[in-house]
């Protein structure tokens, strides 16, 4: 008689999801000044680098961030890329933070090093600060707002994001203000607390433009 055990075959949705994001690649004919910019804002550690490309990693994994140098003379092309950007294709990636504390006092860090986020929005579902590379690759710093992923889902069919699906802009040095006087970090993940008082605030679509789109 065989006596083996056999494990139980994964579900579908496993068999085509991959576990996570292992890294990215970018091709730029300014790989110095996006070098510079990565150990800035994530910081990154050059890792591999040749005539070809650089391998940058921040964390456990081996590269999270690969460089693909290109010919400086395209240089002139990448102000067309931006635009690109704002028109269809990847939008930008987002970068998930274990709390507000940790998203503010890197925000302050990157900001000491002349670095300013081009977008500060508190969406609803997530509190998020958004920074754009020298080549215009856009990256979203966030902290969840709610607990569970139920919550989240439980917003998102609610008035309040039917009403506003965008959000409602902050001013990270406020926040920051609240959260080093003491200010609970559950009040301070709700929109509107990060509006300094007296601030006029734009509603909904307002919130997008040229900048921030």
């Amino acid at each position: 008689m065989n006596n083996k055990t056999s494990s139980p075959a994964p579900s579908e949705k496993a068999v085509r999801a991959p576990r996570y994001i292992a890294h990215w690649v970018i091709k730029t004919p300014r790989r110095k000044k996006l070098i510079e910019w990565y150990k800035a804002v994530f910081g990154a550690e050059v890792v591999h680098s040749d005539k070809m490309i650089t391998f940058l990693s921040w964390d456990g994994e081996s590269h999270r961030l690969a460089l693909v140098n290109l010919p400086a003379a395209l240089r002139f092309a990448f102000p067309l890329s931006r635009i690109r950007r704002k028109l269809f294709g990847v939008d930008h990636i987002a970068h998930g933070f274990d709390s507000l504390e940790q998203l503010l006092h890197g925000y302050a860090n990157i900001r000491k090093q002349g670095i300013k986020p081009v977008w500060c929005i508190n969406h609803g579902p997530t509190t998020s600060i958004y920074y754009e590379d020298p080549d215009g690759n856009r990256h979203e710093f966030q902290v969840e707002n709610f607990e569970t992923p139920e919550e989240t889902r439980d917003y998102f069919n609610s008035p309040a994001f039917a009403e506003n699906p965008i959000g409602v802009n902050f001013n990270p040095d406020y926040l920051l203000e609240q959260l080093n006087q003491g200010v609970p970090e559950k009040e301070l993940l709700k929109q509107g607390a990060g509006t300094r008082p007296g601030t006029k605030q734009p509603k909904n679509m307002k919130a997008i433009n040229w900048r921030t789109l």
